[in-house]
């Protein structure tokens, strides 16, 4: 069985990355999800070679979605253990810079569906059913309306 737990401080240093996610706003406060065979997603991916966590959220935001990200944030990281390792899922929130045409991501062939949902609402879209995720969410939504 996998477990999350959710830290809003800092990462230890041996705790390897393996997951780099955004929770990106657009300026009225929405936040942009990813539609993956009719399921709501974040938008991230895996750290590439010597890439920031920053560098790995906007190339996936390019790769996946065709948008633009402006400044991201450090929110905190998801600690994964799955019964073999225990790693983490790093968390940012950022905001919207400019949103282009859809386009096919490279890594999978696949376009996949944009949409834009109300902060209050994203928790129901997105469905986790445990405690990390969702406490996870209220954090961004916090960070994000004292920074945006």
């Amino acid at each position: 069985m996998v477990t999350y737990t959710w830290h809003k401080g800092v990462m230890p240093e041996d705790l390897p990355v393996r997951q780099v996610y955004g929770i990106a706003f657009a300026k009225d406060g929405r936040i942009f999800l990813r539609i993956d065979r009719g399921r709501y997603k974040l938008t991230g991916g895996r750290p590439e070679g010597a890439e920031t966590f920053e560098e790995t959220l906007r190339r996936e935001y390019l790769e996946e979605a065709n948008i633009e990200l402006g400044d991201a944030h450090y929110l905190g990281y998801l600690a994964v253990e799955d019964g073999q390792s225990r790693y983490a899922q790093v968390r940012m929130v950022t905001q919207i810079k400019q949103i282009h045409e859809n386009h096919v991501d490279p890594d999978t062939g696949r376009m996949y569906g944009r949409v834009f949902v109300e902060a209050d609402d994203v928790k129901e879209y997105l469905g986790y059913s445990d405690s990390a995720g969702n406490q996870m969410m209220d954090d961004a939504v916090s960070m994000a309306r004292e920074i945006f």
